[in-house]
């Protein structure tokens, strides 16, 4: 049995961090939702640390296997949670969340949001694992070809 290790990420972790983050958002581009989350979350790399950002890794035998970054305030946001899938289903995804909201109300906050990608069960199981439920869903559709600012093909 595995005994899932989080803790806060230092300054070494930041290759590892660098790298995890690589792999979450490269696996971002092919999910429903992702591109756009591409967009509206640019990448964290050389900014894991300062400016109220909490960072957590998850460890397995000395090597980071997971992240999840939280923004802390009144609604303490999780910006970006992942767990390499080598790693998955051992408990990391589940003690880094918890570690959050540990955190998250210790410093007071009055609430905890994060999002899922529309498709993306792993993550939506996480979140309830967690009781973490979707308050609101973001609907859209594509007016344009951003690659050209044409109207969309029909």
């Amino acid at each position: 049995m595995i005994d899932p290790t989080v803790r806060p990420a230092d300054t070494p972790d930041e290759a590892d961090l660098d790298q995890l983050e690589e792999a979450a958002r490269a696996g971002l581009v092919e999910v429903r939702g992702g591109p756009r989350l591409l967009e509206l979350v640019p990448p964290r790399r050389g900014r894991w640390f300062g400016d109220g950002v909490e960072t957590l890794v998850a460890v397995l035998d000395g090597w980071c296997v997971g992240y999840l970054v939280g923004l802390p305030g009144d609604i303490w946001v999780v910006e970006s949670v992942y767990v390499m899938p080598e790693a998955r289903e051992l408990g990391f995804g589940d003690e880094l969340l918890a570690t959050a909201i540990a955190s998250a109300r210790r410093a007071g906050a009055v609430r905890l949001e994060a999002t899922a990608l529309p498709g993306d069960r792993e993550t939506k199981n996480l979140y309830e694992r967690a009781g973490v439920t979707a308050k609101a869903i973001t609907v859209a559709l594509e007016l344009s070809d951003p690659s050209t600012g044409a109207p969309a093909s029909r």
